[in-house]
């Protein structure tokens, strides 16, 4: 069997902490942010981690 190829999308999307957890950026930061509130926009702009549930999946896409 070949090896797993690593998802390259994911590596640029996601990146380990240095406990091993896993970041990620929040979505709807994109466009039309001209109507959101500045409180908003700085909430969004932080990094947050990625669910529980949803981490051994990413854990392996960015896994080579």
């Amino acid at each position: 069997m070949p090896k797993m190829k690593t998802k390259r999308s994911a590596v640029k999307r996601f990146k380990l902490t240095g406990t091993g957890k896993i970041r990620r950026r929040k979505a709807y930061r994109g466009h039309n942010n001209g109507k959101m509130a500045s409180s908003r926009m700085r909430r969004l702009g932080q990094p947050t981690l990625v669910s529980k549930a949803d981490e051994a999946n990413v854990r392996q896409m960015i896994s080579s």
